[in-house]
């Protein structure tokens, strides 16, 4: 990177060491500056995927009542940090990913109260209630009696911090559902730890009145984990337009804060600043937690930069394993959760994480992002950017197959496939993906609804259609479904070096193979699907319901004029 070019915070979720290592960021301070000064409530709730930015805002808070003022200047609130509303004050500050649990519950139970004994932030000295900035902050000295729970540590360290500092506490509790989410998979463990989670949580109501501010982060918001009737006036702030940008980076940030890398990037990519902007977007862009403000991922941005490149930073990030086996299990295909409508109370209230039905898990998960609905009672999920997409679409694919080196090598003959401009190249690739993808996917995926986007289609007609376009878009081909002329709609269209291909594909169940290849062929022409395209292959698919193959198909070609 060249010298000129501010640093990137890859993996630094400190604010202390983000500013005083001179690293990019953006200013969410009047965001935090809005909730402390906000009369009346004092309990705050945040859901957001991983790797957005949580943790920032927490050790944001943490800075702000225990640290040096000089960290502020020059961001929003320094202009009110004179007001008595922000003035220092001792903090629990706790992230429950640092909790153990890999070693069964008694041990997370014990991790969790070690976690607790420690977490206690303020200066125990002579001038500490007086200060207005403190120059430094270190742990509380808090010695728990041993045969007290975590949760009745939790409470006790709340009371005695607050008796003896003078002033009431800050709570900060980052990841307050990972310890539960790692116990998922293990029912009556993980209903051992969402009891223990409740009684601890409970403490924040129990001891309320030694508590000035709390703020609550994760990715999920499980109602029965009992944070959402600590207090009454509990906000949930995580699909307020209000605080939609909060976590990541709206296009304006974006644009400004990355200038110069934009620039440097371009050279390196060898495209212009405006077309790296374009795909910047497509790929990055596309959060949405309100229906209205579309942020970027600032994990796949500050990567992006790192490498030059595009890829799949974000979703590779995290448990692809959790979801790969969730989307097996199911037998969910890619494109059944593009543009569903869901009632505006489903966001706010999306069900219980672990029991709801797909939809909920992967909205919660952050893999399904909010749209504006056709009413305001409405919204409509899909997916964010291309990242997410591309990296379902791959990871659909790969569960077909036991190893992953298979289905990279299935892609890359897809590719090659596409590059050739041999029709009987691609149908020899599409009829070996058919082959190996599982029998009882059908079966299952069939008891699904027929109707996508209110429209009635043939359901197997469909279903060949979803997997086929995943195949193409995880294998990194530019392709879309129902793509739209004036004359009507093509199945889908693919787009690989420098080559079209309109492809429509319908079934055959009487053993007209042929005859059903050509109408799908004459479809192509006569609704001139191909019209946008110039010099395009264009491909008349029958498939064999009865063998799940393809019977039958028709090429062709139009050279525009």
């Amino acid at each position: 990177m060249s010298g000129s070019l501010q640093e990137l915070p890859v993996g630094i979720q400190n604010f202390a060491e983000m500013v005083e290592g001179g690293f990019l960021c953006a200013d969410k301070t009047a965001f935090l500056a809005k909730m402390v000064s906000r009369r009346g409530v004092k309990a705050w709730f945040l859901a957001r995927p991983r790797r957005f930015g949580k943790s920032l805002l927490v050790s944001t808070l943490e800075s702000l009542f225990t640290g040096p003022r000089e960290l502020f200047k020059g961001l929003a609130i320094e202009k009110r940090l004179g007001e008595e509303i922000f003035a220092p004050r001792p903090v629990i500050s706790l992230d429950m990913s640092d909790t153990v649990t890999d070693a069964g519950v008694n041990e997370f139970r014990r991790s969790l109260a070690r976690l607790t004994s420690s977490s206690a932030i303020w200066r125990e000295d002579e001038n500490s209630v007086a200060s207005s900035a403190p120059s430094s902050a270190a742990e509380f000295i808090y010695e728990p009696d041993p045969t007290l729970s975590a949760a009745e540590i939790f409470g006790d360290l709340i009371k005695t911090l607050s008796t003896r500092s003078g002033r009431r506490v800050a709570v900060l509790i980052d990841e307050y559902d990972k310890p539960y989410l790692d116990f998922v998979k293990k029912p009556d463990e993980a209903e051992m730890i969402r009891e223990t989670m409740r009684n601890y949580y409970g403490r924040l109501k129990s001891k309320g009145k030694y508590i000035s501010f709390i703020f609550i982060t994760g990715i999920s918001k499980f109602s029965r984990m009992n944070i959402f009737s600590v207090m009454n006036n509990l906000q949930d702030i995580s699909i307020n337009s209000d605080y939609a940008s909060i976590c990541g980076f709206t296009h304006n940030e974006f644009t400004r804060k990355f200038a110069a890398h934009l620039e440097e990037a371009a050279i390196c990519l060898g495209i212009s600043r405006d077309d790296l902007i374009e795909k910047f977007k497509d790929y990055y862009d596309g959060f949405s937690f309100d229906g209205k403000t579309q942020v970027y991922n600032p994990f796949s941005a500050a990567l992006f930069f790192e490498e030059k490149a595009f890829d799949n930073f974000w979703f590779e990030s995290g448990t692809t394993q959790t979801i790969a086996h969730y989307i097996k299990d199911k037998r969910l295909t890619v494109e059944e959760f593009r543009g569903i409508s869901v009632p505006r109370y489903f966001v706010r209230n999306p069900g219980e994480m672990d029991s709801s039905g797909p939809a909920s898990f992967l909205y919660q998960s952050g893999y399904l992002s909010v749209r504006a609905g056709e009413s305001i009672k409405q919204y409509t999920l899909d997916y964010p950017n291309r990242e997410v997409y591309e990296s379902m679409s791959r990871l659909l694919v790969d569960n077909f197959y036991d190893e992953a080196q298979i289905a990279e090598g299935k892609r890359e003959k897809l590719r090659e496939a596409l590059k050739s401009g041999e029709a009987s190249a691609l149908i020899e690739v599409f009829n070996q993906f058919l082959a190996d993808i599982p029998y009882d996917f059908y079966s299952k995926a069939h008891r699904k609804a027929l109707t996508i986007d209110g429209i009635e289609i043939t359901f197997g007609e469909w279903l060949y259609h979803s997997n086929f376009l995943s195949f193409l878009v995880g294998a990194g081909v530019s392709a879309r479904a129902e793509k739209h002329t004036c004359l009507g709609q093509s199945d889908l269209v693919a787009e690989y070096a420098g080559k079209a291909w309109v492809i429509e594909l319908k079934m055959s169940r009487n053993g007209n193979d042929g005859a059903v290849a050509k109408s799908s062929l004459k479809q192509i022409r006569d609704k001139d699907y191909a019209g946008p395209y110039d010099n395009p292959i264009l491909l008349g698919i029958a498939i064999n319901e009865s063998k799940r193959t393809i019977g039958a198909w028709e090429v062709g070609y139009k050279t525009r004029i």
